[in-house]
């Protein structure tokens, strides 16, 4: 069984809980973790677990609303961790006493009952990697944070069963925004985060029968709002806007299975 839920999600802080069990054995890996480690670890309880039943940690990139306490965290609590050489050297290539794993693109990574496929994609980061999340029967995309899909990204989102989808910001609001000219470029271009009619456009490209959930993340909250977030799904999903799932910052989701 997969299943996965938000502790947060937002330009504060992102953190995925992602758990397989198979034959009375589970494997939890938390997907980010871009809080500080007295939060997460308040975070963590809401959602009946503690630091010690996390098995691993994949940071996708060094912004710190990702990468968060992860140095901290594997050190402190012997977890180890995967990141790519580009996100390790980005924070200057921190000593993680034997407990950092590099991870590749197009590199299969096993950890207990999991199966993980790191893909990259366009981010203005230094080495930006996304996840397929498996335990051999569901599959789980993670894609929270990238400018545009490119045809390589689609590609690694073929046959999901649920996707943790960015839907960042409303460009239309974004572009009234009191945001400076500079950080409205980043945020909207090519390199920065996915607008709801970009976001949209990935789900209505990748939906099919076994789609069972597409859940909204990494809403900005000066530049977007959850109710645009499910009209705008809904539209590209054929679904109902009360079916729409929103992950928000203060408490991420709910357990869904994948």
């Amino acid at each position: 069984m997969l299943r996965f839920r938000s502790l947060g999600s937002g330009s504060t802080g992102n953190a995925t809980l992602v758990e397989a069990t198979s034959a009375g054995r589970t494997t939890r890996l938390l997907v980010d973790c871009g809080f500080g480690l007295k939060q997460l670890t308040t975070r963590l309880a809401t959602a009946g677990l503690g630091i010690d039943q996390i098995d691993a940690v994949f940071v996708t990139h060094e912004h710190g609303d990702h990468i968060g306490c992860a140095h901290m965290l594997a050190r402190r609590h012997r977890i180890p961790v995967w990141m790519s050489e580009g996100t390790w050297l980005a924070t200057g290539g921190r000593d993680f006493e034997g407990l950092l794993n590099l991870a590749r693109d197009g590199s299969a990574i096993s950890i207990g009952e999991l199966s993980l496929h790191p893909f990259t994609v366009p981010h203005d980061a230094r080495e930006p990697l996304q996840l397929v999340c498996t335990d051999g029967a569901r599959r789980l995309g993670v894609l929270t944070d990238l400018g545009h899909a490119t045809p390589y990204v689609l590609a690694q989102l073929a046959g999901l069963d649920a996707l943790l989808l960015e839907c960042n910001h409303d460009s239309e609001m974004l572009a009234q925004s009191s945001y400076p000219d500079f950080l409205k470029h980043r945020v909207g271009g090519n390199y920065g985060h996915l607008s709801n009619t970009a976001a949209a456009d990935i789900a209505r490209t990748v939906l099919h029968a076994g789609l069972r959930h597409v859940v909204a993340a990494h809403l900005s909250e000066q530049n977007n709002r959850p109710g645009i977030v499910r009209q705008v799904l809904a539209e590209a999903l054929g679904a109902a806007e009360e079916d729409m799932l929103t992950a928000d910052a203060a408490s991420g989701f709910p357990w869904l299975d994948a």
